[in-house]
Formats: C-alpha cells, structure tokens, sequence
C-alpha cells in the first residue's frame, strides 16, 4: 500500500507538527508534501531524515515571511501535487487548508483536522490578523473566494478525524462534515518517567508557560500578573516568536520583574521544566486543543487553563487544575490564590493525562484505518 501525507508547510515545530512527526512513523516510507520547508528551522530539523516534497511556490513562501500574506495562492499550491498514484493520503490541515490536491479513483484521503483556519472564520489568530485596515480589507476580499475553496475541497473528502471535540464542531458548522475525535499523541510515558526520575528534586517554585510567543495565547496577561506579584512567584516562558508577532520584544523591552523568557529547548530539557514547575499556565481563548497542558499533567503538575477550547477536555477543575472565565489580572491572581489552597494528587493528575498519551494515538489511528477503510 503506498501512502503519503500532506501537511501546511515545515517552519516551527508545534503541536501540528508533532503530530504530523508520529504519522510519519506510522508510515516510515510515506513522503511528506507540502507548501514549503525551511531546512535550517526547527520542523526542517525534525524531519530531515524523511523525504519532503515541496511545492513549486516554495522558493516564493519561504522568503522572509510571505507565507502569511500569500496563503491565498493555497489553490495552486495544492492543485500542484497529482497524489493518484497512493492508495491512501493522510492530510494534516490547517492554517494552509492542505486539501484540493489531484488523486485517482483509488485514492482513499483522510483529513486529520487540527482546526478550520481560523483566520477564515473570525476567530482570534496569533498574529491580530484584522489589526490594520489594509488586512481587514485583503481579508474581506481574498477571504470570501478562500471560504469558498476551503468549502469546496472539504466536500471532495469522506473521512475526517477532529483533534478535540471542540474542533468536531467546527468541522460540522464550517464543513457540514462528520468527524470522530482522535485527540493528538503526548509523550505522556516519557513525561512520567523523566518526572519519576526527579522525584526528590526540590521544586522549582515557578509557574510555566511553553507556547509559541504570539498573540491570542495570553501570555502578556499572565506576564503583567506575574510581573506585579511578589518575590515568590516567578513566571518562565519557553518558546520561540513566530510570525509578525512582537510578543517576545515587548516582553524584553519592558523588562518584566519575576518574568523570564527560557526560549526554544529539547524534550528532555522541557520535561524537567514541567516536572520542576509550581503549576502551568494555559490562558488562549479558544485553543483547538493544547497540547501543553497535558504535557505538563504527565509531570503531574497542576494546570491554571481559561474555561474555553480544547481546554475544557483536558483540565477538570479542582482535579488537575483550575479553570477561569476571564483572563484580567484580578481573574488569573484569584486563580493562583485558589491553586494555592487545593492539595493536589500528583498520582492523579498523571493518570489522568493517560488519556491522550503516544500509544493511545497510534492504536486508535490503526483501528480507524482498519474499521473505516478496511486498511
């Protein structure tokens, strides 16, 4: 059976990516297509060993940061790439859409699907894409016949995978598409191991956030809590920027108290940041899912997530963390007091984070291949 993946394009390593990185060990010998690859960037180190197939725009896309505003030539992009020779195309779609791609009547597709585009239907993006008035036009415009493809090439695929129920919904409203919820593999195992290991270390005493720095995450929110609490409550922050975001520069000038940013680290390094942490700190809106929180579950540290997305799946209030409805600063210090005074059950809340561990993903991926395409 030949199989390939399509996935938006390889620049930062995300949640997208990762799950993208255990399909393709799924499938060892499938090639990856995609709009383009930035080799020296962290998704271009990860899959260096694995065979990329880049559009013929690539050279284009991957010039400074014309990706963001040339993502309305995704139509030729995809059209680019004839996939009929495999009998089966896994598609992981997102910000790029990924799907309008040629196939034959063989050609089985499934779309794992981490999210509609959000810039499509009005949600918050990281980058405050309706910001200026120049983009909110571009969007208007270029958005209308964008909605229309990314409608029309939804239809041409039978069988969808959400990653969260909370993106189900999506699916259904924007696709009028079915779709069963497979949520995306975390390293829970090895989280649990490297926090076993570090049992009798003494804790680190701060809160963490691990997050792209970019806007709609609620970083800054939690940065100006932090920044005006006392000695005893430090805020680390591990991440890259991303995109047109000026997060982390603002971060820097301001020179917050109590703040630190760590920047980009290996696994290891990061599950011992988790392992170490007083609790995690998860405020986006409306994730799709979020992968961090459970990350940090694994380690058995206590998450404080906004009520909202994908985080209303992972976190149980009073269980493994503390959910709020707001993210203003009297909100999130509330939060922090009320953490403060629950003891929590570190056995507990990794148990819980078992639910959305590797091999969990890997047999329900294999059963629905076999129930649904009888492969």
């Amino acid at each position: 059976m030949k199989v390939a993946l399509v996935h938006d394009y390889l620049r930062e390593y995300g949640g997208a990516e990762r799950v993208l990185k255990v399909l393709s060990d799924i499938y060892p010998n499938a090639p990856i297509y995609t709009a383009f690859r930035v080799k020296g960037s962290t998704a271009g180190i990860e899959f260096q060993d694995k065979r990329i197939v880049e559009s013929w725009l690539a050279p284009l896309l991957k010039i400074g940061k014309l990706y963001s505003p040339l993502r309305f030539l995704a139509p030729l992009i995809w059209k680019s790439f004839n996939l009929g020779d495999y009998d089966l195309v896994i598609t992981s779609c997102s910000w790029y859409i990924s799907r309008g791609f040629r196939i034959s009547p063989k050609t089985k597709v499934v779309a794992y699907c981490h999210t509609p585009p959000r810039w499509l239907y009005g949600y918050e993006t990281s980058v405050g894409f309706t910001k200026y008035w120049f983009v909110r036009a571009y969007s208007l415009i270029v958005g209308h016949f964008m909605r229309m493809y990314d409608f029309a090439s939804a239809q041409a695929v039978k069988f969808w995978i959400a990653n969260s129920e909370n993106v189900k919904e999506r699916i259904k409203k924007y696709y009028r598409k079915d779709s069963v919820v497979i949520y995306p593999p975390v390293d829970v195992e090895k989280i649990i191991t490297v926090a076993r290991k570090m049992k009798n270390k003494k804790n680190g005493g701060y809160f963490l956030i691990v997050s792209r720095l970019v806007g709609a995450k609620g970083i800054e929110e939690a940065v100006k809590v932090f920044s005006r609490l006392g000695d005893g409550y430090k805020l680390k922050i591990v991440g890259e920027a991303s995109g047109y975001s000026q997060v982390e520069s603002r971060i820097r000038t301001n020179k917050y108290k109590n703040v630190e940013l760590v920047g980009r680290v290996d696994d290891e390094t990061l599950f011992r940041l988790y392992s170490k942490a007083r609790g995690f700190i998860a405020l986006a809106r409306d994730e799709d899912f979020g992968m961090t929180p459970v990350e940090s579950q694994a380690a058995g540290t206590p998450v404080i997530a906004f009520r909202g997305g994908g985080f209303r799946e992972s976190v149980v209030d009073g269980i493994n963390g503390v959910l709020i409805s707001d993210t203003d600063e009297e909100t999130i210090k509330d939060a922090i007091i009320r953490f403060n005074k629950i003891k929590w059950n570190k056995e507990k809340i990794q148990t819980l984070a078992m639910k959305f561990s590797r091999k969990r993903f890997e047999k329900e991926i294999r059963e629905y291949m076999n129930i649904k395409l009888g492969i």
